[in-house]
């Protein structure tokens, strides 16, 4: 992607109204977002009437587009990164579920490729015992070399975000705001060591305030990133909850920790075990899958280029066990399209890949 092409992307994300889908969805139809923000000025207007609804809120965006510019250009001083999908340092996991943001704002360091991570997360009003558990885990995932994912909120995710960082090890933020905002305001050294020592991450504008309908998007990002869900405790209904939905739906494992049947904050937890959630009451059922996920890998790649002609092998050195986008496989093997799904329909012939969406691809075990 172009510098110009990046900043196109930047204003069209900052503007109010059109999600993730729709922008992905418009870049495939029009091959640009110089395009996608000048629309009016193309034909596609004729042939898709629906277009319309987008191109009055991009004209509406317009009027904000010397200022975005400033900002965009100020990011740098702020410690701030602007990162899209079309970028190395993109969480690869994010790129698999249906909705990946088509641009993220973070501050610090993004787990590296090839990272497990973990989600910890939890109510706001917790116990005394739902505190010290999220920091137990926390704690041992983080000194076990696991990136312990959480949103910063008041309570059980605090928790987890602080058992990380006293063992010394890596937690990334995902927050419901802008990162030029703390929320909530009594997390403002947790919110500067972990942009320190780890990494803030939001989907929203640097100055966006936080509002109720963030988190539920927040909640998909925290899920996304991470290789499993862990919820300490939640009530009945719970904002955690829809996490651990989200989770199942992007086929995530989910874990809970166990609590009394007599306890609020237990109920939720409870119930998500009673459907099948695995039960996890210490670190080391979590440690134990992600044992059983790095024996896995290690299989994969010593079966890795096994009797594959070169150009296989070539595709085969782009793939993960998390399927990846064919763009992106195309874009990292320098193929052009055809010999890329030529190599990739051998690959899948002969048993080394599995598709797993349309046009996703990972290594099959």
């Amino acid at each position: 992607m172009t510098e110009q092409e990046k900043q196109y992307l930047y204003l069209l994300c900052r503007i109010k109204g059109i999600g993730a889908v729709t922008l992905r969805r418009l870049w495939e139809e029009l091959g640009s977002f110089q395009s996608i923000y000048y629309i009016e000025e193309t034909d596609e207007m004729k042939k898709f009437p629906a277009f319309c609804r987008v191109a009055q809120k991009i004209r509406l965006g317009r009027s904000e587009q010397k200022k975005t510019e400033e900002e965009y250009h100020s990011l740098s001083e702020w410690g701030i990164q602007f990162i899209t999908p079309f970028d190395e340092n993109y969480p690869e996991k994010l790129k698999e579920i249906y909705d990946p943001p088509m641009g993220l704002w973070v501050r610090g360091k993004l787990p590296e490729k090839g990272c497990h991570t973990a989600a910890i997360v939890g109510a706001r009003d917790h116990t005394e015992y739902g505190r010290a558990m999220a920091e137990w885990f926390g704690r041992e995932l983080s000194a076990a070399g696991i990136w312990v994912v959480s949103g910063m909120a008041r309570g059980i995710d605090s928790a987890a975000h602080r058992g990380a960082l006293s063992s010394g090890g890596k937690t990334a933020a995902i927050l419901g705001c802008g990162l030029k905002i703390c929320y909530p305001r009594e997390n403002y050294r947790l919110f500067q060591e972990i942009g320190e020592t780890g990494c803030l991450i939001s989907e929203f504008p640097p100055y966006a305030a936080p509002a109720a309908g963030n988190f539920p998007m927040r909640n998909r990002i925290i899920s996304g990133m991470s290789d499993l869900v862990t919820v300490v405790e939640a009530r009945e209904k719970s904002g955690s909850l829809i996490t651990a939905a989200l989770a199942l739906d992007q086929g995530r494992e989910v874990l809970a920790v166990p609590g009394r049947s007599t306890d609020p904050l237990s109920a939720g937890c409870n119930r998500l075990i009673k459907s099948g959630a695995q039960l996890a009451d210490s670190p080391g059922d979590l440690l134990e899958i992600f044992s059983m996920k790095r024996q896995s890998e290690r299989m994969v790649q010593e079966k890795n280029g096994k009797g594959l002609a070169k150009t296989e092998k070539m595709v085969y050195s782009c793939l993960d066990l998390q399927p990846k986008f064919l763009d992106e496989i195309i874009q990292q093997s320098g193929l052009s399209p055809g010999a890329c799904m030529g190599a990739l329909l051998e690959l899948e012939w002969k048993g080394y890949v599995v598709r797993t969406a349309n046009q996703y691809y990972g290594k099959k075990l």
